[in-house]
């Protein structure tokens, strides 16, 4: 029988729930100071693990401490900076032209609305709410490769499309819990389910996931 919206809703609490107890640290991984830091931190989370970023991010913000900074730099040194995060080059062009974006259309600061955020460049639906969730305290969904796999695992979703399930779970999630649920979900998917080898026997929410394996009876 399908699941109504309704006993969704109801399941996704007992999810939040269980989650909180299992990671009750659960935050943004990535180190920031400011709401210009977490936006080059997450740009240069991209394909990339966030131990390694907040490994180059400490040297990279000393040498450019602000967004002006950032704005003035050789796109050589910023490419030496971060080159070990991967894809160095098109990060740094993302990068700087933030920085010019932020300078030119919104003062020098990060704006904190949605519709402002994704107009910046290398900034999408993902990185804009990392930024609201975590530095301005805005509830924010953000749609990693964890939170499409867990999530569909749970039967939350159907999409593959991040900003579809981004809308699913708007529907599904109280929108307080939007940042927690996030930080959550996607702890989860590092410590317990993990991608090749989830530990579906001593998972914190087995008994609320349909694809457990071996099934629920």
């Amino acid at each position: 029988m399908k699941e109504s919206l309704l006993a969704k809703k109801k399941r996704v609490r007992v999810i939040l729930r269980r989650l909180g107890k299992a990671y009750p640290d659960s935050r943004c991984a990535l180190f920031f100071k400011s709401p210009w830091e977490l936006l080059v931190a997450t740009v240069l989370s991209a394909q990339c693990t966030d131990k390694r970023v907040n490994l180059v991010t400490p040297a990279l913000f000393r040498k450019y401490p602000d967004v002006r900074a950032f704005a003035a730099a050789d796109p050589t040194g910023v490419e030496t900076a971060v080159r070990s995060t991967g894809f160095y080059r098109n990060k740094t062009k993302n990068i700087l032209g933030a920085a010019r974006a932020v300078i030119e259309r919104f003062g020098g600061e990060v704006p904190a609305r949605m519709e402002d955020l994704v107009t910046i460049p290398g900034v999408g639906r993902k990185t804009a709410n990392v930024i609201l969730g975590n530095a301005f305290g805005i509830p924010g969904i953000s749609v990693d490769t964890h939170m499409i796999r867990i999530n569909r695992l749970l039967g939350l979703t159907c999409h593959a499309d991040p900003v579809k399930i981004e809308r699913d779970l708007m529907e599904l999630v109280p929108r307080r819990d939007w940042t927690a649920y996030s930080h959550r979900i996607i702890r989860h998917g590092r410590v317990r389910c993990v991608a090749r080898h989830p530990d579906c026997m001593a998972c914190e929410i087995r008994a609320l996931c349909p694809s457990a394996t071996p099934p629920l009876k």
